[in-house]
């Protein structure tokens, strides 16, 4: 699987003037390092690549709302469901009103604390203008996955769908297995996420002719399960797939997120636009192309263009402020930007206005 992508990136270079836009994302994407990886591999290589390539296909990519708004770690996401946007492609963002209340188990060693009903409608509320914002002049479809899970009983799901999961497998994940040899444990609840988050996938693919699902790379489990449920339950020969996206970490190589106690959010009323800024302008130099790769649209040949100028003039962090700029205007708009860099300019003059 690891090799996958490069494969792809490999076998279009030489084609690279023909490739038609559908299937410019997969092929940018790789080389900027935002695609880490497909899944089924034996299989990706070549068919997602077709299918990419016979016409407009929809994408998702699922947000659960344990809090009231998105941070960083979120970020690579949404500018995956971008990438595939901005090349004809048809995207949709599903916030989980519903799986929040599970909880999501992948890379925690713990079970998250449960969430109210009012709680998590309060949070979908807050992610929803988290992705309005950042999806402003875009056709993106944000979905609540509340809204196909409300009218089901939990006998009937267990019934019509639970019989198509098989124990073996699911205990087979590495979500699973690294939480049932902790000492905690793992509750049902959290065992059956994988089934929900699967279920998902069915429910796009039949409703929405979604081929194609996005997710961290501790995701691929659940990105698993989706795959393995369509083809017990499809009903036409057509496959799925799944892309992996990097994982943020801090400089401690923890994830970035609010679970870690490091995220920066995307909403102003947790994190402003300044501190916002700041987080990405105070970036080492051993991070700062990787992100302009990941976290900007800015082509390729222009980011070694500027690591040039760094390479000749570091002492003044040109791709730090290039990064930090493109990346608060992308999250807080043009307004958020002005505002974190007037901010800026005020506290180097001794003026202390209000943050927000």
């Amino acid at each position: 699987m690891i090799h996958a992508l490069r494969s792809i990136s490999r076998l279009y270079r030489p084609l690279s003037r023909c490739l038609s836009s559908s299937i410019e994302p997969l092929v940018s994407g790789t080389r900027r390092g935002l695609f880490k990886d497909v899944f089924p591999a034996e299989t990706a290589r070549l068919q997602l690549s077709e299918l990419l390539s016979s016409g407009p296909q929809t994408v998702y990519c699922g947000f659960d709302p344990t809090a009231d708004s998105l941070h960083v770690g979120n970020l690579l996401a949404l500018l995956g469901l971008l990438h595939f946007h901005r090349a004809g492609h048809h995207v949709i963002a599903v916030v989980g009103g519903a799986t929040a209340q599970i909880g999501d188990p992948s890379g925690r060693n713990q079970e998250r604390e449960p969430l109210s009903p009012e709680r998590v409608e309060e949070n979908v509320l807050g992610i929803r203008d988290s992705l309005h914002r950042i999806f402003a002049n875009h056709e993106v479809t944000v979905l609540d996955n509340a809204a196909w899970y409300r009218q089901r009983s939990a006998v009937e799901f267990l019934a019509s769908v639970g019989r198509h999961f098989r124990m073996g497998t699911l205990l087979s994940r590495h979500s699973v297995q690294s939480r049932l040899s902790s000492a905690e444990g793992m509750s049902l609840t959290e065992f059956t996420y994988q089934v929900f988050q699967a279920y998902d996938f069915y429910y796009l693919n039949q409703k929405h002719g979604c081929k194609i699902q996005l997710g961290g790379t501790d995701q691929l489990g659940n990105l698993m399960s989706g795959h393995d449920f369509i083809h017990r339950w499809r009903t036409t020969g057509e496959d799925v797939f799944g892309i992996l996206l990097p994982l943020i970490t801090s400089t401690t190589g923890d994830k970035l997120g609010k679970s870690a106690g490091n995220a920066v959010w995307l909403n102003r009323a947790r994190t402003s636009p300044f501190e916002f800024y700041q987080y990405f302008v105070r970036q080492q130099d051993s991070n700062v192309e990787r992100f302009l790769k990941l976290f900007t649209f800015l082509p390729l040949p222009e980011i070694e263009h500027i690591m040039e100028q760094h390479a000749k003039e570091p002492e003044k962090r040109i791709p730090q402020k290039r990064l930090a700029a493109e990346v608060t205007k992308l999250v807080h708009g043009k307004e958020g930007l002005e505002s974190a860099k007037r901010y800026g300019a005020s506290l180097i003059c001794g003026s202390y206005p209000n943050l927000n």
